[in-house]
């Protein structure tokens, strides 16, 4: 008898191990283990004890990931001490965060917008910041990335939503801004960029964890998702607001961004692409951001070609 228990709790697990995977499969979305405490406020919408969670009163300078899916969700800039007892940010990443009616009908529920993983909820109007907003989150909800594990890098390659879109992807990478550099103007819109007598190139900011990327992956995969010789622009969009352009922080970034297109010209590509030092990088409106995710569609001059 205690054999036949023995077996039937043995086959239980293996089905709910069978059914978590297919859940993730299903998903499409890497998930991460988690632990009882964990599944008990991200999968069933619990709570920690107030004043528990290690990231309260923690205010070191990083990202704070979803502890699902890794995706970044909040910036340690946003994060400010609310006395609630539960971390508090007055802004997320752009596109992290969904809100819903909460089940009691009366609060606004905060999940991560990649898997669906209950944050904890929004409260707005009880100014304690300028920008009148608390995201009251729960730390097991959360991930934390130090920020001397954070780097950036900028590259220019046409139309910045295909650039976003593909470098969005590689694991490792935290968030993706479209914007504007290597001008003279300050402040520019895409108005005036698009005269192409700014000086300004439609660009991106990859901010990544070097723990799992770095900046010769980002390039090899820049040089990968736009065609590279082409030198008055990108596809169908024509004018120097388009060039194809890598800028360089440091020494050692110019001498990769140098070996790369040495690699490339070897392989018979006649590349076109500037080498710039960075200067300032301004962000481009809000609906230039995550352009392809928000239409639901994919890039029209971008895509893949291996040319290493």
């Amino acid at each position: 008898m205690k054999y036949v228990i023995l077996m039937i709790g043995v086959v239980y697990i293996a089905l709910l191990a069978i059914n978590n995977n297919k859940e993730k499969k299903m998903t499409g979305i890497k998930l991460n283990d988690l632990t009882p405490e964990q599944e008990r406020v991200i999968l069933n919408k619990g709570t920690e004890m107030p004043y528990s969670g290690k990231y309260d009163k923690f205010f070191e300078k990083g990202i704070y990931t979803c502890a699902l899916c890794n995706e970044p969700l909040y910036k340690s800039e946003d994060k400010f001490n609310s006395g609630c007892g539960w971390p508090s940010f007055d802004d997320e990443i752009p596109g992290a965060v969904k809100r819903t009616i909460d089940s009691d009908g009366r609060r606004i529920e905060i999940t991560c917008a990649n898997c669906g993983g209950h944050l904890g909820h929004v409260f707005e109007g009880e100014n304690l910041t300028d920008k009148n907003i608390r995201h009251c989150v729960n730390s097991v909800s959360m991930n934390f990335i130090p920020g001397e594990n954070i780097k950036k890098a900028y590259f220019a390659g046409g139309c910045f939503w295909g650039v976003e879109y593909y470098m969005e992807k590689i694991d490792g990478v935290i968030d993706v801004v479209s914007g504007y550099m290597g001008g003279t103007m300050d402040n520019p819109n895409y108005r005036a960029v698009t005269t192409g007598t700014t000086g300004h190139y439609e660009s991106v900011e990859v901010t990544y964890d070097d723990r799992k990327t770095d900046f010769e992956k980002l390039a090899r995969e820049f040089f990968e998702i736009h065609d590279p010789t082409q030198r008055n622009g990108q596809g169908p969009d024509i004018g120097e607001q388009y060039r194809s352009v890598v800028f360089y922080s440091t020494q050692e970034e110019k001498q990769t961004t140098e070996k790369l297109i040495g690699i490339l010209r070897k392989n018979g590509f006649d590349v076109k692409t500037m080498i710039k030092e960075t200067s300032e990088f301004y962000d481009a409106e809000s609906y230039h951001q995550n352009y392809y995710d928000n239409k639901g569609s994919l890039p029209y001059c971008h895509s893949k070609k291996k040319r290493f």
